[in-house]
Order: C-alpha cells, then sequence, then structure tokens
C-alpha cells in the first residue's frame, strides 16, 4: 500500500511541475530542483543517536553559513575518512567500522550536507566536497572510503582538491554521471524534456555545472593514487554499468564485483576484501 501511495504522489507531483513548465518555468524548475536536492530521510536527533555514533567522539565543525557533524573513533596514527551515501548518516559505517578497529586506526566519519546533525536541507556534491575538505585539512586521513553518492563526491573531492595525504580511495556503489541521476529522477516523477531542460539550466546558473560533463568518469581520470570499486550486479539503486564506467576511467584502480549486496554493500567478504586494500602495504 505504501509504495502505491508513493508512486501516485510522485506521479501526481510530476504532473504538476509539467502542467507549471508552461506557465511558471522558474517555480517549475525551482521544484524540481528542490525535490531532487532535499532528503526526506537522513536527519538524526541528537539526544537519541544511534550506539555507534555515541561511542565517538563528536565534534561540530563550522564552516561559512554551515555546520556539520564529525565523529571520531580514537585510534593510532592511521586514518581512515568515511563518507556515507544519500538520505543516510555516519551510522550505516556501524559494520564497517567493526572491521576498521581490528588495524587499531583512527576511523572517521562525517553527516552530509542536510543530513545526520548536519544543517541545511540542501545537498550537494560541491558542497559536501568542502565539507571534505576542512575535515581532510584538519584530521590529514590516510585513506578515504565513499558509499553511493558518498563515493561519487569522494571521487569529486580528489580530482579538484587533490592534496598529499590521502594514498588510497574506495568507492562502493557509486553514481557515475550526473545526466544519468537526473534522468532516473525525471522517469521517477514523469517529467517531461522541457523540465529536465530546465533543470540542467538551474545547475548552469546556480552552481555553472554543465551536467553532461558532471560525471566520475572524469573524476577519476584525474585521480592519481590508488583506487578500489566496488559495485554490486544486482544494485537496483545505482546500475551496475555505473561502476563500470569509473573504473574504466580510473588509471590505478581495481574493480569488485558483488552479488546479492544490492545498493547498501554491507557484507563479510566485501569488507576484507576492503581492508587488504587499505592496510596491507
Amino acid at each position: 500500500m505504501q509504495k502505491i501511495l508513493t508512486f501516485l504522489i510522485s506521479k501526481s507531483l510530476g504532473l504538476y511541475i509539467n502542467l507549471l513548465s508552461f506557465i511558471y518555468p522558474k517555480k517549475a524548475s525551482w521544484l524540481a530542483y528542490k525535490f531532487f536536492s532535499h532528503p526526506r530521510d537522513g536527519k538524526l536527533i541528537k539526544e537519541d543517536l544511534p550506539e555507534i555514533l555515541r561511542e565517538a567522539d563528536a565534534e561540530m565543525i563550522t564552516h561559512n553559513d554551515f555546520v556539520f557533524q564529525m565523529y571520531t573513533w580514537q585510534g593510532n596514527s592511521t586514518k581512515v575518512l568515511l563518507m556515507h551515501g544519500w538520505e543516510s548518516n555516519a551510522s550505516r559505517w556501524e559494520e564497517f567500522i567493526g572491521y576498521l578497529k581490528k588495524s587499531g586506526a583512527t576511523i572517521i566519519a562525517l553527516d552530509a550536507p542536510a543530513h545526520g546533525l548536519s544543517s541545511g536541507s540542501e545537498f550537494s556534491m560541491p558542497r559536501y566536497a568542502e565539507f571534505v575538505n576542512v575535515v581532510v585539512q584538519k584530521v590529514k586521513p590516510d585513506y578515504l572510503v565513499g558509499h553511493s553518492l558518498g563515493g561519487a563526491t569522494a571521487l569529486y573531492f580528489q580530482s579538484h582538491y587533490q592534496n598529499d595525504y590521502i594514498k588510497k580511495l574506495a568507492v562502493l556503489g557509486a553514481p557515475c554521471d550526473l545526466n544519468t541521476l537526473l534522468k532516473n529522477y525525471a522517469g521517477m516523477l514523469s517529467l517531461n524534456s522541457n523540465v529536465f531542460q530546465l533543470m540542467e539550466k538551474h545547475f548552469f546558473e546556480h552552481f555553472r555545472i554543465k551536467t553532461h560533463e558532471f560525471s566520475g568518469s572524469i573524476f577519476a581520470s584525474k585521480i592519481k593514487i590508488k583506487g578500489l570499486i566496488a559495485h554490486d550486479v544486482n544494485d537496483t539503486v545505482v546500475s551496475f554499468k555505473e561502476g563500470k564506467k569509473i573504473a574504466a576511467a580510473w588509471p590505478d584502480a581495481k574493480f569488485i564485483t558483488t552479488k546479492g549486496l544490492g545498493h547498501s554493500m554491507h557484507g563479510d567478504a566485501l569488507y576484507n576484501t576492503i581492508y587488504s586494500f587499505l592496510f596491507e602495504k
């Protein structure tokens, strides 16, 4: 019943935006972008944090007009930074943190814009990358691991903020092309081509982003460090083809195929593989 209700709401919203695009195109563009960029899940309540986050040292960091949450599980001088994806938060790493603790490393995770305890209502990869850069300059991590849009943002970050701190990067279930995300979103709401063009225009006018050039394969081609890319053949959220495109463009990355993990990418075998990739010399 819930799926049917969600379907009807999505299609009704899409119909409204389609009609609006011919009468008030600016409002239609704003609405389409709002529902694309505003997560509806993933927020946390400070007084009711998951246990894994209560175990960490928590710090609120101010950056420009934003405040974002960072969590640290103290260990030795080796540091791993974790980036979660869309409509999630730092607690999604609970299972993987158990593996990382075996290494003795210091583990750092943050809540993305508009997620967890971080401020804002809008998510964007460039802003997420800004948050990550603040953390990287502050804690100087050795390794970076990102899931889904967190993985895509990790690619964007490493290609735009290349630094001498991060030695290896692992990306799990990450989308590649912004245009693919927009097309999937347009399909979900049954948005017409007019609205799609308005959204492309919105990205350029507000962020100077040409959507067809905003691609994980382009970002990956500029990355010089070693990489691990993992994608599940049964991922129904982000197509397996997206992972293959990233892998084909990354000069020094290994592509791992999983089966049965879906988009969440939680699995003992995979976590052991990532652990070996990060910590074996």
